[in-house]
């Protein structure tokens, strides 16, 4: 990357973060302001005598103002500061110094009470990205020996380290650049974080509630009697500044009167008096908020949302998690806790299920379809309008949280779908996640979400799901049918399911059903006629489950009109089941739910049971297989890349503010910061493949017969004259190529016919290029999402494809097998297989291509979108075409290398 100017540049308000501490509290980042100097100076009168010592090796009890103002007047370029905030109260500062092109001497200084928590690596890591966009490529710093902590802070972060030791100083130097241990250190510790922030919420040790009611209808009333109802081991206290008791309760003014600790405050009071209570909670020491009032982004007003963006800020400058708000609440059935700070009237009993709904309005219907089903959960959260504790908060929570084995989520909107897919593959591989993602097909955002909506396709959103080992179903009905299956029976080893019952017909059906579910079928259903005992369906079951072909078993009962509702043939199978190895489902007509002892899931209908039992199966499989790994590219530079691609943009701007009669450049509010795309002409394109390995075909322009003759004769061989004219391109009906030509007279010929044929032919773009091998053509796509980040697509090229939406998408970075599936999962896969008589096609240099491309955009954010289309695929290698490209400035990514909260 190209070292930043000097000089002072504009605030990089993108620098900006809010951040979560190793203890789970949360603290305001940013850089440093001339504003910052009353602040710097308390900030440096609280640090101890010895802090101070290690960081300027000699005594300095005091900053002079010559030092305040060196210290707080930064450049934001060679000289940078970030520091970290929690209230108004500066507790830590780290900085670096330009030493030259690519190096920068980097040191910290954190206040004493607050070392321990964290705050040295959060530093680190912000400060390496700034360096990083500043063409930085390496820190350095002396440490005193004695200043143990700094330097585990270096040698725990991840980085090559290297260490010296002269003069009684530890030299410390490494690279910046992320590397895989790196990622994973940065990675484990946000996991760590930000786990312990939600587990701060949902295991308080005392509740407040702010707006507790005397009136029963009222909000704050049901919160408080759901508190105290379901046995809540910690004190309920009431805030109320009218009354004196609330249902038995004493009753004070202000959070800050309680007289014990608070750990989680629970707010009901109208939204334009909650920025006092946050207040009021900041100073009483409270360490989480759910926040159930009404009144914020949700109504679509201008007020509202900035209410709620107030309300955010204040709550994570002061260290606090939000749940909310317009929320219904959080529940942890946990003995220990037995906490309901919900306005939830019915729960489901306790039980493994952890189970994250975004919306408030369906979060009590929901619950209570839970609780009638008798499938248990472990812990509830309802986000509302989701401004601070997102589902990925959860899924950090719920990776190691022995309580809850299967994950729900309800999702209305993504706010990091990137970090999304990083954290749910990870809980994927150890417990199942099951989600419902409601807006699939608009890609909409509901009042109250503030994020941008999803610009890549419906199916790119359902492959990310995928791809991390989602359960992804259609309704919220489907999604506990799922996890009934999840929550009580095993996962199957296979895709063999039995089918046996009372019913002939019903076993069709269910056969048919499983075949649909993409399940096989073992044998012919096994139907044992109307009149059926408990006793046969226990010997046919056992005899099933014997069988080592059989992977699962879907169980019919059918009740005669004078019969049982088939309460003991339930209660027979679940005994047969209990502790079985192999999942049993049942379809009862008419039951919805888990029964027995062994708790079998069971279904009103065949096709329900089916459904369930393939989602579950798919699954297992998924969670069976090698996801493989990323594979080492050879012939990857991403800092040429970063040069050619940042080069091509910055020299078009320049041209075009040239051409229009300013002062362009590459310093802010000039060429690189203008906010259009770039379209890269084919010279810059050539350029930017080769960075990745990639040879694009020469293209030289026709626009006339000479000129043609003379591109003819420089490229040498055979070669292709074409129309490139956007009409003309994927359009196999329209004549608009000429191939084999290898002399001037048939250059000729084809230039008068196709001239000749095209409608306007001087708008038709002629290019000419060598010919290439023969091949199928197919097309790959990578561009960057505003919300996804990168993304990359393959298809076969053609109309057909397009009409048909037959595309396979990921996510970067690609597995090996990633790669392998996307390739093969498309419907018209078998044109490269030898469909028909037709060649098989090098997949595996599709493969490689695909690797390349996806790693071009997820390395070089300049790049916003690439397209090879098309790639002509031969038995042996394969040739590009033709392509596009656009660059751009980086927007920035929400799942960057650092740790923030979104």
């Amino acid at each position: 990357m190209d070292a930043a100017p000097s000089g002072t540049v504009s605030y990089p308000s993108h620098w900006e973060a809010d951040v979560v501490l190793a203890d789970g509290a949360t603290a305001h980042l940013r850089p440093i302001l001339p504003a910052d100097a009353e602040r710097l100076v308390e900030f440096y009168a609280r640090v101890s005598d010895r802090s101070k010592y290690y960081r300027f090796f000699a005594p300095y009890p005091t900053l002079t103002s010559r030092d305040v103002d060196h210290f707080t007047n930064v450049d934001h370029a060679d000289r940078v500061a970030l520091i970290l905030l929690v209230g108004d109260d500066m507790i830590a500062v780290g900085r670096y110094e330009r030493v030259n092109r690519t190096e920068a001497e980097v040191s910290f200084l954190v206040e004493d009470g607050h070392q321990g928590r964290g705050v040295g690596s959060v530093l680190l890591e912000h400060l390496a990205q700034a360096a990083r966009e500043r063409g930085l490529r390496r820190f350095v710093a002396d440490i005193l020996p004695a200043n143990r902590k700094m330097i585990t802070v270096f040698a725990d972060a991840g980085y090559t380290v290297d260490n010296s030791y002269e003069d009684g100083v530890v030299h410390v130097e490494f690279e910046i650049t992320p590397t895989g241990p790196s990622l994973e250190v940065m990675a484990a510790r946000e996991h760590r974080a930000e786990a312990r922030s939600i587990e701060r919420l949902l295991t308080p040790r005392s509740v407040a509630v702010v707006g507790a009611s005397r009136s029963r209808d009222k909000v704050g009333q049901t919160l408080v009697r759901n508190l105290v109802l379901s046995g809540f081991t910690g004190p309920v206290y009431a805030v109320n500044r009218a009354a004196r008791a609330i249902t038995g309760l004493p009753a004070y003014r202000s959070v800050r009167d309680i007289p014990g600790e608070v750990d989680l405050a629970v707010v009901a009071v109208p939204a334009d008096a909650v920025t006092d209570v946050v207040l009021d909670c900041a100073a009483k020491g409270v360490r989480g908020l759910v926040v159930v009032s009404s009144g914020f982004a949700e109504t679509g007003e201008p007020a509202g949302r900035s209410r709620q963006a107030e309300l955010v800020r204040l709550a994570r400058a002061h260290g606090m998690r939000i749940v909310g708000p317009n929320c219904l609440g959080i529940v942890n059935t946990d003995p220990e806790h037995s906490l309901n700070a919900s306005l939830a009237a019915v729960l489901p009993p306790p039980g493994r299920v952890g189970f994250f709904s975004q919306s408030g309005a369906l979060g009590s219907a929901i619950l209570g379809d839970g609780a009638a089903r008798g499938l248990g959960l472990s812990t509830f959260v309802s986000a509302g309008n989701r401004a601070d504790v997102s589902g990925n908060d959860l899924l950090q929570y719920w990776r190691d949280d022995p309580a809850t084995e299967v994950v729900l989520l309800y999702l209305e909107s993504l706010g990091n779908p990137r970090k999304f897919s990083r954290l749910s593959r990870a809980v994927a591989e150890v417990k199942p996640v099951v989600a419902v993602k409601s807006g699939r097909s608009t890609q909409g955002v509901p009042l109250g979400h503030t994020v941008r909506p999803i610009e890549a396709p419906a199916p790119a959103l359902d492959a990310m799901f995928r791809q991390s080992g989602v359960v992804l179903v259609d309704t919220i009905s489907e999604m506990f049918d799922v996890a009934q299956v999840l929550a009580y029976q095993p996962l199957p080893a296979g895709r063999t399911v039995a089918v046996m019952g009372n019913s002939g017909a019903l076993c069709l059906l269910a056969a048919d059903a499983a075949v649909s579910a993409g399940l096989d079928v073992y044998g012919d259903p096994l139907s044992f006629g109307a009149g059926a005992t408990a006793d046969d369906y226990r010997t046919a079951l056992a005899t099933l489950m014997a069988e080592p072909d059989v992977a699962s078993v879907l169980v019919v009962y059918a009740p005669a009109v004078d019969a049982s509702s088939g309460d003991d043939v339930a209660q027979t199978i679940a005994e047969v089941v209990a502790g079985a190895a192999k999942p049993v489902v049942g379809t009862f007509q008419g039951h919805r739910g888990v029964r027995g002892p062994g708790q079998l899931p069971s279904y009103p209908s065949p096709e329900e049971a089916a459904r369930a039992l393939g989602h579950v199966t798919a699954y297992a499989e998924w969670r069976r297989r090698s996801h493989g790994s990323v594979p080492a590219v050879d012939g990857c530079d991403a800092e040429t890349a970063t040069r050619t691609a940042r080069g091509a943009y910055v020299a078009v701007r320049v041209a075009q503010t040239a051409e229009a009669g300013s002062p362009g450049g590459t310093e802010p509010g000039g060429a690189e910061h203008h906010a259009e795309p770039v379209d890269l002409d084919p010279d810059r394109l050539r350029s930017l493949l080769a960075t990745y390995g990639v040879d694009l075909l020469p293209m030289r322009p026709a626009p006339t017969l000479d000129d043609a003759l003379a591109a003819a004769a420089e490229l040498g061989g055979e070669v292709v004259l074409k129309a490139t004219a956007p009409r003309f391109r994927h359009r196999p009906d329209l004549a608009a190529v000429w191939r084999n030509i290898d002399h001037p007279d048939e250059m000729r010929a084809a230039w008068a016919t196709l001239t000749g044929t095209i409608a306007d032919p001087a708008g038709a773009e002629f290019v000419v290029q060598p010919m290439a091998p023969p091949g199928v053509p197919v097309v790959v796509q990578a561009w960057e999402d505003p919300m996804f980040g990168p993304v990359v697509s393959f298809g076969v090229s053609g109309v057909a494809s397009e009409l048909l939406g037959d595309r396979s998408y990921r996510i970067p970075p690609l597995t090996d097998r990633d790669a392998a599936e996307m390739v093969r999962e498309v419907k018209a896969a078998a044109l490269l297989m030898g469909y028909h008589g037709g060649i098989m096609a090098d997949l595996k240099a599709v493969e490689d291509l695909l690797h390349r491309m996806s790693r071009l955009v997820d390395d070089v954010p300049w790049v916003q979108s690439v397209e090879l289309n098309p790639v002509l695929v031969g038995e042996s290698g394969l040739a590009v075409v033709n392509g596009s490209a656009r660059v751009a400035p980086p927007a920035g990514r929400q799942d960057w290398y650092t740790r923030r909260l979104t």
